[in-house]
């Protein structure tokens, strides 16, 4: 199985270079459907998150050029993006995929959300074909990872997420969220949890602008909270302390007029902008006024650090289990590299006995079903005795590092890849 992955998250790259290869939801199937169909790729999917976007390939022939499909899918400058891109290869590239379905590889270690992200971005790949086959094994066999470690170790208990955090910090501002308003811009799953915690810890009230005026009348409806137009985001807006917005716009929609015509209005009265949206939507020079803080997704790390050192013991046994999934699926891996070849020499050897029975046929005269069968029994056996060592030296390569060198010398020794080539012609030419 050849397996590439290639990609940017909050580790390599900053915001400002991971908003420039966000993929919109509304064109990621599209964007699967190219990479299907770049030249060596077989099968493909494009995980875009606010803290990562990652392009996963099984190759045709071990190789596709995936740095020339992100140049020709962005059109942006290379020198823009590669020197933060990392890429994996085989094994390598699944213990990342492995590690990030178990939120190992998360800005917040045991965050849940990463799982339905990959899953999401699994579902779209199946719906547009770009993933039928290996991957498909690949990806069942992430979310079986990725449940083990939740169910074996603690690494998800007491979850951190990007809201617990952002509650933090709105603490940290206000001291209290006794009596504050928050006023969610975008009515996504992320906005939908931050609104959850504030609430939780006394927030008053809700206000939803959302571009799709019925999710927001949704959104609204389970806080009790109020449905604003997005066209009046701007006349509303200060009447929040607490603004999260996560929008999917491709520029930002909030910045500095914006920010010094809320707090002429509030009289100077600080407000806390939430962005966890990738592109960003609060421009970096709101942060330069006085009396508003605004916390995009990778200021959240700050906050995310004092919780590492608890679940280092738990992300250490989660490490583990990866390890030994990734040594189980690649064992498997290679046992289903070699059924090929065992199935080629078996038809092979068939068609050897089948040729020289009938080839005798003729010299040995009428036969009964008693000699028949002794026919059948010998040769069959004769075969099975030719086939044993063959086939117990590919088992066992299969899980050595050789094992293609192996499944090489078996075909050449049978002459099993010319007598595939010559049936293939064969196929066509009936065609």
């Amino acid at each position: 199985m050849n397996f590439q992955l290639i990609g940017v998250n909050h580790n390599s790259a900053p915001i400002e270079v991971r908003e420039r290869l966000a993929i919109p939801e509304s064109r990621l199937p599209d964007a699967m459907r190219r990479l299907a169909e770049h030249p060596g790729v077989d099968e493909g999917l494009i995980l875009c998150t606010c803290n990562r976007v990652e392009v996963l390939a099984q190759t045709k022939n071990g190789a596709a050029d995936l740095r020339r499909f992100l140049r020709e899918y962005f059109q942006l400058d290379p020198a823009q993006y590669e020197p933060h891109l990392y890429e994996y290869r085989e094994s390598e590239a699944v213990r990342h995929l492995f590690r990030v379905a178990a939120s190992l590889d998360s800005m917040v270690v045991g965050e849940p959300q990463i799982l339905g992200q990959v899953k999401e971005a699994y579902a779209t790949a199946r719906a547009v074909g770009a993933v039928h086959s290996q991957l498909d094994l690949l990806l069942t066999r992430a979310f079986a990872v990725a449940k083990r470690v939740r169910t074996e170790t603690a690494v998800g208990s007491s979850a951190v997420s990007v809201a617990s955090v952002a509650v933090e910090l709105a603490k940290k501002i206000f001291g209290s969220l006794q009596g504050r308003h928050v006023y969610l811009v975008g009515a996504g799953k992320m906005s939908e949890l931050a609104a959850r915690h504030l609430m939780a810890h006394g927030a008053a009230s809700i206000f939803v602008a959302n571009r799709t005026h019925e999710r927001a009348a949704q959104l609204a409806g389970k806080f009790n909270g109020q449905v604003i137009l997005f066209e009046q985001l701007y006349e509303t807006c200060d009447r929040a302390d607490i603004v999260i917005t996560s929008t999917g716009a491709p520029h930002a929609i909030f910045r500095r007029e914006h920010g010094e015509l809320f707090l002429s209005r509030r009289k100077n009265r600080p407000m806390f902008f939430i962005d966890i949206a990738v592109p960003r939507d609060v421009a970096p020079e709101m942060n330069d006024l006085d009396g508003i803080f605004v916390y995009d997704i990778d200021d959240l790390q700050q906050a995310v650090s004092s919780h590492v050192a608890d679940r280092r013991r738990e992300a250490e046994r989660a490490e583990a289990i990866v390890q030994s999934e990734v040594e189980r699926f690649q064992a498997r891996a290679q046992t289903l590299d070699v059924v090929p070849t065992i199935v080629s020499l078996h038809d092979h050897l068939e068609s050897i006995r089948q040729a020289e029975i009938d080839r005798v046929r003729a010299r040995l005269g009428p036969l009964s079903p008693e000699q028949e069968m002794a026919v059948e029994t010998l040769t069959r056996g004769i075969v099975n005795k030719i086939m044993h060592t063959p086939i117990s030296t590919l088992k066992t390569a299969a899980r050595e590092p050789e094992a293609t060198t192996v499944i090489d010398v078996v075909r050449r020794l049978f002459n099993l890849e010319e007598k595939r080539a010559a049936r293939s012609g064969g196929d066509r030419d009936q065609s």
